[in-house]
């Protein structure tokens, strides 16, 4: 059997993959596809998820390295005796945030001139893009633009916005030379996370078609469950062993923890670099999300009092354009990474979830360790602990641990937004806790309440705010909320559970058993 081919983990270079004797997955007759049918193109993913590595592939095509694509979809379908040249700028490396970005631009610009030949006479950077366009095409033949990362001066700085602003002024002026240079232009692609307003691309370039949604572009990048089995064969033997796993569970549980990113609602694709960095680690956990902590997210997140993200509901017409001015969290959460389209109707809704156990686990962590004010780790641990209590039955060390919840929460805080906290708090944790047992949480109305099921119990609980245990306790009853779970053989747990404002914890609690 031969030998594994190394994971190209981090590399973005299509040269430096194939002669360096990495894994590709093959993309190329998407590529193709892409490169036929079209001329502008607009691509929105998150981060890691095969953007560069897709326009560097392009890249090469045009340069007519036919020895880097041998064996490929594409090596039969191309005519390599055609070129053209090449402009590929990348916003994630040009230096914006030491330069300062007009700087930036200025040195990749004059960079790019050096290395095709090309003397600049222009002192600004529009012009200078101009220049060099037209001297390419008259030259050598119409240019293949390729833009990565567009919007990476505007994310760097979404905690600045005086400085977003600045960059996005420099960015309209700079994107503005495109629409006067369709002449000069073979093919274009430009890439991003966001489709942000105000920086001229979306609202001068008429014809730039958005593939972000389409379903020919659903698999252009990330890997679909037929490639995963494909191309990572060769390593799944070496996890089976570690894990101690059959192939169909452990293709179940990678599925669980890595599938399910979505644009067009029906096809399911993994992250590569988190599928990369399994295959190399062989460990089930969070490899993405270490990559970018969502610091502006989760500002948003607490501004605009949303912790609950399951099953959201958005409309086509949110994902049209964000403003850097007024951003809307939940456009955000979904071009970013964190939520995914699990379905969508024929009126232009789409329903948003966690696309998976890596990204829930780990955003869930993160928003209940920015509420407790507490260090990121600690969370998992007290999610983990609530779980081994209820799988004990023991209560008491469950009421122990909500009590512990808001303990790490100053006071004069949690007493000014006391309803948010308890139930934003209870919500998250309980909801956490579904990834270890069964855990239902429910919050309308203003009431909270919640179910666990362990092998042996089924506890229903109730939560109040100043009010007491025995009304929660009553209000279980008189609602008959244990009912539906009577026919169930295992032994069923009424819990009232009241905090206090004031005190800020457990003020009382009540079980009874279901008779």
């Amino acid at each position: 059997m031969s030998k594994p081919l190394k994971l190209p983990i981090g590399l973005q270079d299509f040269n430096e993959v194939i002669g360096g004797g990495y894994l590709y997955v093959d993309k190329t007759q998407y590529i193709h596809r892409l490169l036929t049918s079209g001329k502008y193109y607009f691509l929105s993913r998150p981060r890691r998820f095969g953007k560069s590595l897709t326009l560097s592939t392009i890249s090469y095509l045009y340069r007519g390295r036919r020895d880097l694509f041998q064996g490929l979809w594409l090596e039969g379908q191309w005519d390599w005796g055609k070129t053209q040249p090449v402009v590929h700028i990348s916003f994630s490396s040009i230096g914006h945030r030491t330069l300062g970005l007009e700087a930036a631009i200025a040195a990749e610009l004059r960079s790019i001139s050096q290395r095709m030949g090309i003397a600049l006479q222009e002192q600004k950077i529009d012009r200078q893009f101009h220049e060099l366009l037209r001297q390419l095409a008259q030259r050598d033949g119409k240019v293949v633009l390729l833009i990565d990362e567009y919007d990476k001066p505007l994310i760097d700085f979404l905690d600045d916005l005086p400085q977003a602003q600045a960059n996005q002024q420099i960015l309209k002026i700079f994107y503005s030379v495109i629409k006067d240079s369709d002449a000069y232009l073979e093919f274009m692609l430009i890439t991003g996370v966001s489709k942000f307003s105000k920086v001229s691309i979306f609202s001068d370039l008429n014809h730039l078609y958005d593939l972000t949604f389409v379903r020919e572009a659903a698999a252009l990048v990330g890997y679909t469950q037929a490639e995963l089995e494909q191309y990572f064969e060769p390593y799944m033997a070496e996890v089976e062993a570690y894990q101690g796993m059959a192939r169909p569970a452990l293709l179940e549980k990678v599925r669980a923890w890595y599938n399910g990113y979505s644009w067009d609602g029906r096809t399911r694709v993994y992250n590569p670099f988190s599928i990369l960095c399994f295959f190399r680690e062989g460990d089930f956990r969070n490899f993405w999300f270490e990559t970018g902590t969502p610091t502006v997210l989760l500002k948003l997140l607490k501004e605009q009092h949303l912790y609950k993200l399951d099953n959201l509901e958005a409309s086509e017409r949110s994902f049209a354009s964000y403003d850097i001015e007024s951003l809307q969290v939940v456009p955000i959460l979904f071009q970013t990474g964190y939520l995914t389209i699990k379905a969508k109707d024929g009126l232009g809704t789409y329903t948003l979830d966690y696309p998976n156990a890596e990204v829930r686990e780990a955003l869930l962590e993160y928003i209940i360790s920015d509420l407790r004010h507490t260090q990121t780790p600690f969370s998992t641990p007290l999610v983990v602990d609530l779980y081994k209590a209820f799988a004990a039955n023991d209560l008491e060390r469950v009421i122990t641990l909500v009590k512990s919840i808001f303990k790490s929460i100053p006071s004069q805080i949690f007493i000014a937004n006391a309803e948010h906290y308890y139930h934003s708090l209870i919500y998250l944790v309980f909801f956490y806790l579904g990834l270890y047992t069964e855990s239902e949480v429910n919050t309308s109305d203003g009431r909270l309440d919640c179910v666990v099921k362990t092998p042996t119990h089924i506890y229903v609980i109730e939560f109040k705010l100043d009010k007491s245990a025995g009304a929660a306790l009553r209000q279980i009853k008189d609602k008959g909320y244990a009912e539906r779970y009577r026919a169930d053989p295992r032994e069923k747990v009424l819990v009232g559970i009241n905090f206090s404002s004031a005190t800020k914890t457990v003020e009382g609690w009540k079980a009874e058993t279901l008779g």
